[in-house]
């Protein structure tokens, strides 16, 4: 026999929860948000200029990581003595110049050098000096371009584009007197092969 169908309690529906509306309040930006918010920055800013390191600062900082490299000087030719046979007569460096002539980063001096006769026109010897990285170390004498023997004056001494260039003046036979060179040559030496190489141009006779 069937058990009679037992009902079931009647139940209170259910009604969906609406949550209150929120207090808008505090996300109002007010003048006390901004001025909390300005004084934030201002400190990160102080902070940060107050870390930048001042003129001293740097100053100690470029000293704590040593000088700056001072560049190569030219060899002096004050004081060399020269291979230059004068008799007994002082010698006299009458041109110099400076450059680097086989691209090491160290420059050398190019010197003209004759003997100090007092009078006539002594020739000239042309000289290449350098001196060693050590400090102190005296210039010495590496290359002869141009010997006495040759009876040339030199002028226009330079240095350029990593070559010696000058004017050299001489004599077309030995009856051309000392005191009126008639032959002009311009002279060039360079660096190549582990030897100066020398080019000669405009060597016509003239009077000069």
């Amino acid at each position: 026999m069937l058990a009679p169908r037992q009902r079931r309690p009647q139940e209170t529906p259910r009604v969906p929860h609406t949550p209150a509306a929120p207090d808008l309040a505090h996300t109002r930006t007010r003048p006390v948000h901004w001025m909390a918010t300005a004084a934030a920055l201002a400190a990160v800013v102080a902070t940060a200029a107050f870390l930048q390191p001042g003129p001293a600062a740097a100053s100690a900082v470029q000293s704590a990581e040593g000088p700056p490299a001072t560049p190569a000087t030219a060899p002096d030719p004050a004081g060399v003595t020269y291979p230059l046979d004068c008799h007994g007569v002082p010698q006299r460096v009458t041109a110099t110049a400076q450059g680097d002539l086989d691209a090491d980063g160290r420059p050398e001096t190019v010197v003209a050098v004759r003997c100090d006769a007092g009078s006539g026109t002594p020739p000239h010897a042309l000289y290449v000096l350098t001196a060693d990285a050590t400090p102190g170390t005296a210039p010495r004498v590496v290359a002869t371009l141009l010997t006495p023997g040759e009876h040339r004056t030199v002028s226009d001494l330079a240095v350029r584009d990593h070559a010696v260039t000058a004017t050299l003046l001489g004599y077309s036979s030995p009856r051309i007197p000392r005191y009126a060179p008639d032959v002009k040559q311009e002279s060039k030496w360079r660096w190549t092969g582990g030897k100066f190489s020398q080019e000669l141009t405009d060597s016509a006779t003239k009077r000069v």
